[in-house]
């Protein structure tokens, strides 16, 4: 079936928002002159970073129905207004020395923007490619995973020459014109449309390679059916592990296996290769061997990390691990909202995905949380790995039970199926 838009613009539409959104991660390269030139201490420039990181999640949920009732294009472009004009407005904020401003800007307003326009273009996304929902939704959340690599150095650079005042002048407004460049074109499909690459043609009839969703649900309905729970739970686990990971990446293998500090940076340089690369490649792999089956590979690689970890004594064979536990982090991103319109349809995914998001913003205080205060009272990463191989056994046993049920559903579906059709 034609139709007036290519869903691989659709696809580099979503990409050019998460990279924008994605600069969120590059928070860290303002850290230090904000606390130089601003004199404000590092705990108070951090908070701006962790009211961003947990609006991001509770917002996704917030106004998850608002993105379904709207439609992409609309959100997307409240999404670009929020993110420009929270960075924008950082700029205004340390021009007139108000942390406070600042807070409300960077923090909130960017908050709103990141949360919004992260679930933006993926319901759309996904109803565009029902064939590759993994690869798709892969290639989307990578571009989040990604936007620190650029702007990062770019972000140093404009600091150094311009100041941070016009540093978040300049990032804001070109943040603001890429997103609104890519809401513009970001569009639904028509409705029963499929794309022709998946129809085998054959004398009479042609037939659509696309396995049927196990549910077409609103989120209200979603919500109270065991299978969210389900995806919930594992989610959460997931994420406080990929989370604890990346929060003490560099002291942990400092202290575990004695690398120097140089190496440790260089490891965590590597790591978000590994956190994009999973994005993409784990999603892209979903959809040959089903979502429910690589959140159990998940799993297992996660549990044999954490219980041989403690073990480790070679520093390559320890980077190695954190690395894979890094790929999982955002693999299992990646995988969610192809993962949700497995079992819940389409109907009003963005809403869903939106509730499931809780699980980023709670995940970034748990795990976080958790390794600190383990570490304090004993003085060790030891304890830490064996309470998260706890957790993440956990998820392993949850996540067999999902694909199990999944499994129990498909086979029903297939038997009515076969009944329906021997009766006509």
């Amino acid at each position: 079936m034609k139709t007036g838009k290519n869903r691989w613009l659709i696809a580099l539409s979503a990409v050019g928002i998460h990279l924008s959104i994605g600069a969120a991660y590059a928070y860290s390269v303002y850290t230090l002159p904000l606390v130089e030139t601003m004199g404000w201490t590092v705990a108070e420039v951090t908070v701006a970073f962790t009211i961003m990181m947990v609006l991001g999640g509770g917002s996704a949920a917030l106004f998850g129905r608002m993105v379904e009732r709207n439609g992409p294009r609309k959100s997307a472009i409240l999404a670009a207004v929020l993110f420009g004009l929270g960075q924008a407005g950082s700029g205004f904020a340390v021009s007139i020395d108000s942390l406070w401003l600042f807070l409300l800007t960077y923090g909130l307003l960017s908050g709103l923007g990141l949360g919004i326009g992260y679930i933006s273009p993926v319901s759309t996304l996904v109803k565009w490619f029902p064939d590759r929902r993994g690869l798709a939704t892969g290639m989307a959340v990578l571009g989040f995973g990604s936007g620190a690599l650029i702007t990062a150095p770019v972000a140093a650079s404009l600091m150094e020459f311009v100041g941070i005042s016009s540093t978040f002048y300049i990032l804001g407004v070109c943040y603001f014109v890429v997103m609104t460049l890519s809401a513009l074109y970001i569009a639904p499909p028509p409705r029963g449309w499929v794309p022709v690459i998946n129809v085998k043609h054959k004398p009479s009839f042609g037939t659509i390679t696309i396995k049927k969703d196990l549910a077409q649900l609103t989120a209200h309905e979603a919500v109270k059916t065991k299978h969210f729970w389900m995806l919930w739970s594992i989610m959460l686990i997931n994420t406080s592990a990929g989370i604890m990971m990346i929060s003490v990446a560099s002291p942990m293998a400092q202290t575990v296996v004695g690398i120097s500090t140089a190496a440790a940076a260089t490891m965590v340089g590597i790591m978000g290769i590994f956190n994009g690369a999973g994005r993409l490649g784990w999603a892209a792999v979903s959809d040959y061997i089903s979502r429910p089956v690589v959140f159990i590979i998940f799993f297992i690689i996660q549990l044999i990390t954490f219980l041989t970890l403690p073990i480790i004594t070679s520093a390559i064979v320890f980077q190695i691990l954190i690395f894979l536990v890094v790929s999982c982090y955002g693999g299992g991103f990646s995988n969610l909202p192809a993962f949700i319109a497995d079992m819940f349809g389409t109907k009003e995914l963005g809403a869903i995905h939106g509730y499931l998001l809780t699980t980023w913003s709670l995940g970034g205080l748990i795990g976080p949380t958790l390794v600190s205060q383990i570490y304090t009272r004993t003085g060790s990463y030891v304890p830490v790995f064996y309470v998260f191989a706890g957790m993440v056994a956990i998820a392993l046993i949850i996540s067999i039970f999902l694909k199990a049920d999944v499994r129990g559903v498909q086979k029903q579906q297939k038997q009515r199926s076969e009944i329906i059709t021997a009766s006509r």
